[in-house]
């Protein structure tokens, strides 16, 4: 039994006036809570409790140590509750960083939504694709695409992102349109290269019931993802990205899907955020937040068929 319980403990036998009530109330064995007083008692130097064979009370110095326990078990039970209307109504400031897209296009056309919900929070929201690190720069979260590598962060999957290939059709009246993926060795595409320097960014087609990665040429790289899609509309070359960011572009026709029979494999999305703030009452609310719109998002582009 901790020094918590064994306060507890100590409390409701002066209370109760009985081990075996105080015992029964906290569901512990009467042989456990006999030991407890005793060790409390050793490790106090004194003497707490009077015991009888029809009752028990505090000694002086147990009384004296009763009304001490009952202030600091008070305190505690205001302090959780102090937590647990902070975890309801967390307040401060808040460091997120997200792509770029993701902010404009997701994140913060709602953000008037997780402000009417959490007014407390200071929201401070930077962009970009360059790889950040949270515990230097100061940074509570950061939403970011793929398979996560750093294993001393916490990630929290909030979707899988259904891609596409496709190019603006300049570019399929110029080099024709892949009827098959082993069209693509004949084809460019449109490089990335993240701020860690790797730059081997495939397409990846699902072939046969496997993931079948294609390595193209091309003459022009960038590390942007609104550059990427200028360089696919300006005729640059193929580009294989999350559907969602193209929208309009393939509605109107300024951007035309390829290989559409071979689908895209999805490209996950998670939040990732240092272990020492995976109880932030901040954190938490912001992530349960995202996480729900971006699960709107992207049902809504899948709707469920009608059985």
């Amino acid at each position: 039994m901790d020094r918590f319980d064994a306060l507890q403990l100590f409390t409701r036998i002066v209370e109760s006036g009985s081990f075996s009530q105080a015992a029964a109330s906290l569901d512990v064995p009467r042989a456990t809570a006999t030991h407890a007083i005793k060790a409390l008692e050793a490790r106090l130097g004194t003497r707490l409790l009077e015991r009888t064979t029809r009752h028990v009370r505090p000694t002086p110095d147990g009384q004296a140590f009763y009304e001490r326990c009952v202030s600091v078990l008070s305190e505690l039970d205001d302090a959780e509750s102090s937590l647990r209307h902070t975890a309801s109504n967390p307040r401060g400031m808040l460091r997120v960083d997200m792509h770029g897209t993701h902010a404009t296009r997701i994140v913060m056309p709602n953000i008037d939504d997780f402000h009417a919900r959490y007014p407390g929070i200071d929201l401070v929201v930077s962009s970009g694709d360059r790889l950040v690190d949270l515990v230097r720069e100061g940074v509570d979260c950061v939403i970011r695409a793929g398979n996560p590598r750093d294993s001393s962060l916490v990630a929290r999957r909030l979707a899988v992102m259904p891609q596409v290939v496709c190019a603006s059709p300049d570019y399929l009246a110029r080099h024709g349109v892949p009827a098959h993926p082993d069209d693509l060795s004949a084809h460019q595409a449109v490089k990335f290269f993240s701020s860690s320097g790797a730059s081997d960014y495939p397409l990846e087609l699902r072939v046969d019931g496997k993931v079948q990665a294609y390595s193209l040429g091309g003459w022009v790289s960038v590390n942007d993802a609104e550059n990427y899609v200028v360089c696919a509309l300006r005729g640059c070359g193929l580009i294989q990205l999350p559907r969602f960011h193209v929208e309009d572009e393939l509605r109107d026709g300024r951007l035309v899907e390829v290989l559409g029979d071979w689908q895209s494999p999805g490209l996950p999305l998670a939040a990732l955020y240092p272990h020492h703030r995976q109880l932030s009452p901040r954190v938490r609310v912001f992530i349960d937040w995202v996480s729900t719109l971006y699960t709107q998002r992207f049902r809504a582009l899948h709707p469920t068929p009608a059985a």
